[in-house]
């Protein structure tokens, strides 16, 4: 286990501040005594803070001078990320890919001492549904996702950026889907649409469950994924982290939690009706990100278990529990992410083109 740090001043940038994992992560930074100064970056400006956080506006991708941001910092954490537009790709390139390069550069020109990237499950190659991958395993993603495409686009940067910068500490984390319950409104939006009615999210209102060949995955509650952030700043590790939440999340453990039964079904019985709703803009997740749910690895923990000395405090059946509770109140937080209401609710959704940026 790697022991932590204890400077007397951690001074500590955060990329992303405002959304589902930043406030989870900037919260645990703020309670740690060693931290004395958090700067949140952000798009937008939120009306919610927390001790030690200072917020500045700014878009990784247009801004002209990023070093001013880091300069003088311990650690940076990149979680910044724009989920939509997904019918715009070039767009989500622009802000994720080179967005994230221009933020790595500034780092390296200002010799930040550590770098901890947000990467996801979601950069690995297809792998197995019935074992559990380590940080080894290919991360060349699924091409045919944006989302996929670009988190291992990022990872092949930083193969490169590792070894020329041998001054600065890489960390990788890879975690499963995130949750908690202030994120429902926010991931509403971005996955599931303006059609969606929440309020079926609840025991007994769904009868079925798709059974679904594939369609195993792994979840974590955003605070757990937090707190492995907090570890890794004030620790000396480096290198990728798997990061995910027992049990694995499959149709008759969603049943369980829902109430509801199973039902065998063919993949194409699903991804059809998700293609066609993609198209009639009903829906804002394409169905290229349902086929590469249908292909991530399962990962195994036991390197940030080891090394980190982390241990999730929620059990992924509680996580997707508080957050179909989350769902039915439309739960969020007041930050332009996971604001529970946008500006002209759901029709301002529906006007601006399901899909396309909010």
């Amino acid at each position: 286990m790697s022991e932590e740090r204890q400077p007397q001043s951690l001074r500590v940038v955060v990329t992303g501040a405002s959304g589902n994992v930043g406030t989870s992560v900037v919260q645990a930074l703020s309670e740690d005594p060693s931290v004395t100064s958090i700067l949140g970056l952000a798009r937008r400006e939120p009306r919610w803070s927390c001790p030690k956080l200072d917020w500045a506006r700014v878009d990784l991708a247009e801004d002209d001078d990023l070093d001013r941001f880091v300069a003088g910092a311990d650690v940076v954490i990149h979680l910044a990320w724009l989920f939509q537009p997904a019918r715009d790709p070039v767009t989500t390139w622009r802000a994720n890919v080179l967005g994230s390069i221009r933020t790595f550069e500034a780092v390296a020109r200002r010799g930040v001492p550590a770098l901890i990237h947000a990467s996801s499950v979601g950069a690995y190659s297809p792998g197995p549904k019935d074992s559990r991958v380590v940080e080894s395993w290919p991360t060349h993603g699924w091409p045919a996702a944006a989302y996929t495409r670009e988190k291992a686009y990022l990872e092949r940067y930083l193969d490169s950026f590792v070894p020329q910068n041998p001054g600065i500490r890489v960390v990788r984390m890879r975690p499963a889907f995130l949750f908690k319950r202030e994120s429902a409104s926010e991931q509403r939006r971005l996955f599931a649409g303006p059609l969606f009615a929440g309020g079926l999210a609840r025991p007994g209102l769904i009868p079925i469950v798709p059974d679904v060949s594939g369609l195993r995955v792994q979840a974590l509650h955003t605070a757990d994924a937090a707190e492995a952030y907090r570890l890794a700043a004030l620790g000396e590790v480096h290198g990728a982290f798997n990061l995910a939440a027992e049990p694995v999340l499959d149709a008759p453990v969603l049943a369980e939690i829902l109430g509801a039964r199973t039902v065998p079904t063919p993949r194409w019985a699903l991804r059809a009706p998700l293609a066609a709703a993609w198209h009639l803009h009903a829906v804002p997740a394409t169905p290229d990100l349902f086929d590469a749910v249908l292909r991530l690895p399962l990962m195994d923990t036991g390197r940030a278990r080891r090394e980190l000395g982390w241990t999730p405090r929620h059990r992924s059946t509680d996580v997707i529990a508080e957050f179909l509770d989350g769902l039915r109140e439309g739960a969020g937080m007041p930050t332009p992410p996971l604001t529970p209401r946008v500006k002209g609710g759901r029709l301002h959704e529906l006007r601006t083109g399901v899909g396309h940026r909010p």
